[in-house]
């Protein structure tokens, strides 16, 4: 039924509910998880600041990526714990972008994302993640209902 399975997320609720309904759905499948988060580019001069205030030893933390890598690192850990084959992204720019192009390079089959934004007037803001994926989306998508 579903091989490749691509959920995206930013470390909010939400999307720890999108991510654990993915991990059963995986894993009840036998499906291969992709797990996507994105960030926008922070100027190099912030990031000169920002290790400025920071003690030397923990420098190499402050990068454009950093928090994005430790909420891969999260999700990717609960899927191992659940038995799933398990591959992060990380990808620059508008998340619903990164999931669509996770989910088309990997030629996955379902994308999973949390209702977030997808209540009253706020769905039909473009730049909502489910409604983009949704109305653009390569395959089938699932969108949990959260709250």
């Amino acid at each position: 039924m579903f091989s490749s399975i691509v959920v995206g997320t930013d470390g909010s609720d939400t999307a720890h509910r999108a991510v654990a309904q993915a991990v059963d759905l995986a894993s009840s499948l036998g499906a291969r998880l992709e797990i996507v988060s994105a960030f926008e580019p922070v100027s190099r001069a912030r990031l000169r600041e920002e290790r400025q205030t920071v003690p030397e030893e923990m420098q190499w933390m402050v990068n454009a990526r950093e928090d994005v890598e430790a909420t891969l690192r999260e999700a990717a850990e609960q899927a191992e714990g659940s038995g799933v084959a398990v591959e992060t992204h990380a990808r620059q720019g508008d998340p619903a972008d990164a999931i669509l192009d996770v989910a088309e390079e990997r030629g996955s089959d379902l994308i999973v994302v949390g209702n977030k934004g997808m209540t009253g007037a706020k769905r039909f803001l473009l730049g909502s993640v489910p409604n983009k994926v949704s109305h653009h989306a390569p395959c089938s998508v699932l969108i949990i209902r959260t709250a």
